[in-house]
């Protein structure tokens, strides 16, 4: 079993990395960029080569280029030190491949060999596919067939969201890849996990005395969880028609999240014992029963034109590459209960959606309040203890707390205090995806997906599809600006609660004590 702290500053091992999909956005934006902050923070090792790998013809000069204009454009560093990206730049190779031709998978084996004498790589082999899911079993068996998993070092595959469309696709997809992997070299991403925030909420739970005991539902009244969105589809509109905001966002980030917080402390720091922890998470999900069931527990919408920061934006039909009578969610919001002991009874909000009014991710842990008509609750409306978590884009926590105003006669307002991890170290952070491929070289599978977690989340979330897929009426239109349909307000309405304002809409009564703001 892996130790994750043991890993934690172990420089990845000599590897040659294959970058299927090697001319797509995915490699320009965050690929190439994160290989070049591992090696000029010194975590990838001199002896390691990437092989690009794409159907379309280029020479290693041309890839070279793009390559160069990739770190430029997307990386936290930029290439300043020429003698420094003339040697990382050496061991990018580019290969044009037919995928559905073994033949070309032998041609690759053969480049590999030599690549493994030039640069003294010990045979490990990383497979990382920036392919559509229908593409990653053929790959896998070519690889197999055409020679690539005979080296004498290790072998593993990483493999980009979505795994599937529903539980019996991801099945068929899960049952191809063991024909050629063990469950132990398949890394299944999904870069929420990678993200610095969302890996500290086990330091902040578990490393910290006076939260673990109140982690509980005699302590804590929900659990709000934000995933929102300021743009549209976009060029996607083809792919998302056919996904949508559930499959898309809730059966991977979402319910991601959701068992970060709700997770029992793990026996050990190793990847496998957090991972079994996550999955109990997801085996206790109180499922819905029918479609009535979902309709009282979960809102759909989807957004129509509107306007946001003086400019008309179009409405979901009218983007490119959608069905003008589509019934597509590109908002939803959910209540779930997670049923066992820790955690029974307590409600956790979890939405997300497309053009919403601010970009941000966030986590509200809102703890149970005062006794009524006892002490200050007596003479006070006294607003809830928070623990707010900010994912993304600004990082950091803050807790908001009732204290005395200053000079009224025993006057009790809120006040939040805040730690800034953004204003700390500014936008040089590490990127989820730097994280990610630094632990897939290690062999460190922590926040990766295993397949049980992976088939808990799909069972979860068939059972929404279906009952939608039955019947659209409950789908509701949105401004597109706005934050969504009225219905999702009066999902918390209902238990007295309310949606708590995310990162750049912070309430105006509060004060705020903190590493950043004067």
């Amino acid at each position: 079993m892996t130790d994750t702290n043991s890993l934690e500053h172990i420089s990845a091992e000599g590897a040659v990395y294959y970058l299927f999909g090697a001319t797509g956005d995915l490699a320009r934006r965050k690929l190439f960029p994160a290989l070049f902050s591992l090696y000029k923070e010194g975590k990838l090792s001199e002896h390691f080569a990437v092989v690009g790998l794409a159907r379309r013809p280029r020479t290693n000069e041309q890839f070279r280029s793009d390559l160069y204009d990739s770190i430029n454009e997307f990386c936290r560093y930029k290439v300043d030190d020429l003698e420094l990206w003339e040697r990382f730049s050496q061991h990018f190779e580019y290969m044009s491949l037919d995928i559905n031709n073994v033949d070309g998978f032998r041609e690759l084996n053969a480049l590999s060999t030599e690549l493994d004498k030039k640069f003294d790589i010990p045979g490990n082999r990383l497979f990382y596919l920036a392919l559509a899911p229908a593409l990653f079993g053929p790959v896998s068996f070519n690889l197999r067939d055409g020679g690539m998993l005979e080296s004498s070092g290790w072998n593993r595959l990483v493999i980009e969201k979505p795994f599937g469309y529903d539980l019996p696709s991801a099945q068929k997809l899960n049952e191809q890849l063991n024909q050629v992997f063990k469950e132990e070299e398949i890394f299944r991403i999904d870069h929420y996990l990678g993200k610095e925030m969302v890996q500290n909420i086990e330091v902040i739970r578990f490393a910290n005395a006076f939260f673990e005991p109140l982690w509980n539902n005699k302590h804590i009244a929900n659990v709000q969880i934000t995933l929102s969105e300021t743009v549209g589809v976009e060029e996607r509109g083809g792919y998302y028609d056919k996904s949508g905001a559930l499959r898309d966002m809730g059966q991977n980030h979402m319910l991601q999240m959701l068992t970060m917080i709700a997770m029992e402390p793990p026996s050990r720091l190793h990847g496998e014992d957090i991972r079994d922890e996550k999955v109990k998470v997801l085996r206790s999900l109180r499922g819905y029963g029918d479609s009535e069931e979902v309709r009282s527990h979960v809102v759909r919408g989807q957004y129509s034109e509107g306007n946001a920061g003086g400019k008309q934006l179009p409405g979901y039909r009218e983007e490119d590459s959608v069905d003008e009578n589509s019934t597509t969610e590109t908002y939803f919001a959910a209540k779930v209960f997670v049923d066992n002991f820790r955690w029974a009874g307590v409600p956790f909000y979890i939405r997300t959606g497309k053009r919403l009014p601010v970009k941000t991710t966030e986590v509200v842990v809102e703890f149970k309040g005062m006794p009524n008509n006892v002490l200050f609750a007596n003479r006070h409306d006294l607003a809830p203890n928070l623990l707010v978590i900010r994912v993304n884009p600004m990082e950091g926590i803050y807790i908001k707390v009732n204290a005395k105003k200053p000079g009224g006669d025993n006057e009790v307002q809120p006040v939040s205090m805040e730690f800034c991890q953004s204003c700390m170290i500014g936008i040089n952070t590490p990127e989820a995806y730097e994280r990610l491929i630094h632990d897939a070289s290690r062999g460190d599978s922590t926040y990766f997906t295993r397949w049980d977690e992976v088939s808990h989340a799909w069972s979860f979330v068939d059972r929404i599809a279906k009952a939608w897929k039955e019947d659209s009426s409950d789908l509701q239109h949105y401004a597109a600006g706005s934050w969504g349909p009225e219905a999702a307000n009066e999902l918390l309405d209902k238990e007295g609660f309310h949606w708590w304002p995310v990162n750049g809409q912070e309430e105006d009564n509060v004060i705020w004590i903190t590493n950043s703001r004067k």
